[in-house]
């Protein structure tokens, strides 16, 4: 077999879906575990579709997520260009070729063009429909008449011509022998009046051109293969291997699950970042949404994914998108940031410019550091310090260190007390006093400082105990939240 070529071929119209991002990933990893070329081709046929600043967002998300591509736009390899539009000269002479061959024809405008009959458009090949729609075009079988047309300008496409007879039977690596009814398969334009190639068309003959061995893409092209591969066997070019991937699945509010959409949450690559996840941790979660090790391991490096991928791995059926455990694996890769780098990168998130608490961010990560499994979730979790909720006298209720609102009016007066005498107040100082407290009346440790952390946070969890959040809140605003629970229990 020759080396290996895989490539990744996304349109700029927009963000980058997780499912994109998927197919990039996968031919990424198909190549380089046997020693192949990764080629990143920018398909930019559907100009009504395209996005400006799309491109950028497609080099910037292979970075961060460490797909480094071998040949590109960007790394010529010999077979370039690698944008389809700036290669539009050279889709005629194939499309050409064909009608030659009898397997595919012209078609011309018979009536104006509308919005709603725009013949050229390619479809989307999950929504394909049998026979030709009434687009305002008429098949022209006869060359010369076809010829005399173009020649007088007459606006025209071109078709490819399929016998409907039969069925065409395919191989692919993941959903093994595939056969599709040919009555089932249209006449698809391979050339659009523009003379822009649809992508059904020009992803084949750059295939081709480009050497790509192995084809990577998502289940819903399957229907379109027997069409792909017709074209091959009409230039009489090699098929490539097919890798269909399956689909990846949302779970709807009621249980059920659909095809992953905006309305299951963030699907772009770069909606995941904004949410505080890791490039990392979505790289890894995204490499086991249809591929399986062969062991129940879960935590894989991007080299290690080089190193243990394979075709074998991949499964037919859809996966579901998990955000409970996409969250779960972040988090992990969170616990293994050194403390400074988690510190960095975690304080946009955490909301406090310009607050009271800015300047005590140093006090405030490294309780987060082991408890944090996506960085969004921060303010939620320290926003008592912000502000003191409300709570009810119930969470001076505790069975475990057997905590009750009555010993609660006890401590608090006490503890106050011997904090408002601290010479220093600074995290050594307060864990000293409250440590000496509970000793002096032989209380567990856990039970003298449960009403404190009650009182001066609102809650029953909080990151770090009473000691820390003294120390962060500072004298003044501790001794107030602890009054004010003094009250609270003395009105109940």
């Amino acid at each position: 077999m020759n080396d290996v070529r895989t490539r990744f071929a996304p349109s700029p119209t927009g963000f980058m879906h997780v499912g994109n991002l998927r197919t990039a990933l996968y031919a990424y990893l198909l190549a380089k575990s046997q020693g192949g070329k990764f080629i990143l081709r920018i398909e930019d046929t559907d100009r009504a579709r395209y996005v400006d600043g799309a491109v950028e967002v497609i080099y910037n998300t292979l970075k961060m997520a460490g797909l480094e591509h071998d040949e590109g736009p960007d790394k010529d390899g010999g077979y370039g260009p690698y944008v389809q539009s700036l290669r539009k000269g050279m889709y005629r002479q194939y499309a050409e070729q064909l009608v030659e061959k009898g397997a595919a024809y012209y078609s011309f405008e018979t009536r104006p063009r509308t919005a709603a009959a725009a013949p050229e458009e390619e479809a989307d090949p999950s929504t394909e429909t049998a026979g030709e729609e009434d687009d305002g075009l008429e098949p022209e079988f006869d060359l010369a008449a076809a010829k005399a047309k173009i020649a007088a300008g007459v606006p025209h496409v071109i078709r490819q011509k399929i016998d409907r007879g039969g069925s065409t039977t395919f191989t692919d690596s993941v959903f093994g022998e595939i056969t599709i009814e040919n009555k089932v398969l249209d006449d698809q334009i391979l050339l659009k009046s523009d003379g822009m190639p649809t992508y059904n068309f020009a992803n084949v003959v750059d295939d081709h051109l480009m050497r790509i061995t192995h084809v990577v893409r998502g289940a819903e092209y399957l229907p379109s293969t027997p069409k792909y591969n017709l074209l091959y066997k009409a230039f009489g070019w090699d098929i490539p291997v097919y890798v269909h991937l399956p689909l990846i699945m949302g779970k709807n509010p009621d249980g059920t699950v659909a095809k992953l959409s905006k309305r299951h949450g963030s699907v772009s690559f770069e909606n995941l970042l904004a949410e505080g996840y890791l490039p990392e941790a979505i790289i890894n979660y995204i490499a086991l949404l249809g591929w399986s090790p062969k062991n129940d391991r879960e935590i894989f490096s991007l080299a290690e994914l080089r190193e243990f991928f394979s075709i074998s791995g991949l499964n037919k059926a859809p996966a579901v998108f998990d955000y409970g455990k996409l969250a779960w694996m972040n988090g992990e890769y969170i616990k293994l940031l050194p403390l400074e780098t988690f510190e960095a990168m975690a304080e946009p998130f955490a909301g406090l410019d310009g607050t009271r608490l800015a300047e005590k961010w140093p006090l405030i990560a490294p309780l987060l550091h082991q408890r944090t499994a996506v960085f969004s979730e921060i303010p939620e979790k320290i926003h008592f310090l912000l502000e003191l909720p409300e709570y009810d006298i119930e969470l001076f209720f505790n069975k475990k260190c057997k905590s009750t609102p009555e010993l609660a009016a006890k401590i608090l007066p006490e503890t106050a007390a011997l904090l408002r005498s601290l010479p220093e107040w600074n995290l050594e100082s307060l864990t000293s006093v409250l440590t000496d407290y509970a000793q002096n009346n032989a209380y567990k440790l856990n039970l003298a400082t449960w009403a404190p952390r009650i009182a001066l946070s609102g809650q029953a969890a909080t990151p770090g105990g009473a000691f820390e959040i003294l120390n962060i809140l500072g004298r003044e605003e501790s001794l107030r939240r602890i009054e004010k629970g003094m009250e609270k229990l003395k009105a109940n």
